[in-house]
């Protein structure tokens, strides 16, 4: 990989794309496959850092794992007891799905298991997923004391019962114990405290869990937030399941066509994807551009842009790119409800206002949100704070700005490896068809 990556400006950006498979969907089927009983085939994964992060460490556990990752295909030979190893060093980058998940996924195991990542991973807050782990028996420690990894669990087992856990910093510590919870010697019942983020994340775990057999029941308040899921006690079952193209990897596509009023379609998603971050393109529609959903596919067609007032708690993952979006809109876009990104691989809402003012634009963030004015711009360097979604993002500003230049280009590994030669590839009407 390059030390940089830019695009050039360009015209209007036509054509047809099916993005790589989901992380999400990759990382909770391998999961729910890792405890299945019986022989699991998974196709169209993801191949990516955090999706072999997560193979990796299932297969030091001992979890049999046949990797084709060539044809984006995996076979898992399910352990319904827990990990089949009694101790394991596990290091999982900055994979936040990986820690999150594999944590407690050790926890239904016996015997003892540390959990470490990169500088970044040593941030990032699992104190509440450690917490609710000791309710169920489990001796959960972040070894520094801080509430964040490296973390140790000694375990024999998890044994259910009620448990409280707080929701309001990531929807990924539900998923986690939702995944693992009908291995639990008992039935578990989670009960929500601060709210939920990200709630389409934790639906998507659910379909996932339901594609494998069981799923959660639970209760919502009036508005249909949810307050507590009960799950019994039970085994997944073997499948072959296939893995959607991510989402969020769409937006990129979805948000050229924006910026350069052009017209793309992304295959292989629609309305009833498992994937919130479908719902992006709706946010691209209230600024002005036409957006027509199939059965199969979903098209966006760019207008004049005009800038919004949008929650984005449910689709923070593309925050970062309708922010890049807004710069060529007209009128301010206030961006809110997405406190959360700052906990994740880097404090994403500062990381997008200082990136946007190198870039002669004007943005302002507060506790859970953004602003961003349109001005006009000129290149600038952006530091991606070894953020994949950062050097994705601010490329796509380098479609109508010369000179933007992106550092460390690299960090796309993590969930989109060959992305800048697939969007190159695409914006010169080579239309990339990814399995």
């Amino acid at each position: 990989m390059p030390e940089t990556e830019s695009f050039q400006p360009t015209g209007p950006v036509h054509g047809i794309v099916r993005p790589p498979g989901s992380k999400s969907l990759t990382n909770r089927a391998l999961i729910c496959a890792a405890l299945a009983d019986g022989r699991t085939e998974l196709q169209g994964v993801l191949d990516s850092e955090d999706t072999r992060v997560m193979a990796d460490c299932l297969q030091k556990l001992g979890v049999e794992i046949e990797p084709d990752w060539q044809n984006h295909r995996l076979i898992v030979q399910g352990v319904p007891s827990g990990p089949p190893c009694a101790e394991a060093d596990l290091f999982v980058e900055n994979s936040g799905t990986s820690m999150r998940f594999l944590v407690p996924y050790v926890s239904l195991g016996k015997g003892t298991y540390s959990l470490d990542g990169i500088a970044r991973m040593r941030e990032r807050p699992i104190k509440d997923l450690l917490d609710a782990l000791t309710q169920t028996g489990v001796e959960a420690t972040s070894l520094h004391e801080n509430g964040c990894p490296p973390v140790q669990i000694e375990t024999s087992g998890i044994q259910g019962g009620k448990i409280h856990l707080r929701g309001d910093i990531s929807s990924q510590y539900l998923s986690g114990l939702l995944m693992v919870a009908p291995y639990a010697q008992q039935p578990l019942d989670i009960e929500l405290e601060g709210g939920l983020v990200s709630i389409p994340y934790v639906e998507m775990t659910c379909a996932v869990m339901e594609a494998f057999g069981t799923s959660p029941s639970f209760q919502t308040d009036d508005s249909g937030v949810p307050l507590s899921y009960q799950i019994p006690t039970s085994y997944y079952q073997a499948r072959t399941y296939e893995i959607e193209p991510d989402a969020s990897a769409a937006s990129y596509f979805f948000a050229a066509s924006a910026i350069t009023q052009g017209s793309v379609t992304v295959t292989g998603l629609s309305k009833t994807s498992l994937q919130g971050d479908v719902e992006f393109v709706a946010a691209l529609q209230q600024m002005g551009c036409e957006v027509t959903w199939e059965a199969d596919r979903i098209s966006v067609e760019g207008r004049k842009l005009h800038g919004i007032e949008i929650d984005m708690n449910d689709i923070s993952d593309t925050v970062m790119t309708l922010a890049v979006v807004a710069l060529f809109a007209e009128g301010p876009t206030k961006i809110t409800g997405v406190g959360h990104i700052r906990h994740k691989e880097t404090d994403r809402i500062s990381a997008v206002v200082n990136e946007i003012q190198k870039l002669g634009g004007q943005a302002e963030g507060f506790e859970d949100g953004l602003i961003i004015h349109p001005t006009k711009l000129h290149g600038a360097e952006i530091h991606t704070y070894n953020d994949h979604r950062m050097a994705m993002s601010f490329a796509l500003a380098g479609l109508r700005v010369p000179g933007v230049i992106i550092l460390d280009p690299g960090c796309t590994v993590k969930t989109y490896p060959n992305y800048f030669e697939e969007m190159r590839d695409f914006l010169s009407g080579s239309a990339t068809i990814s399995p």
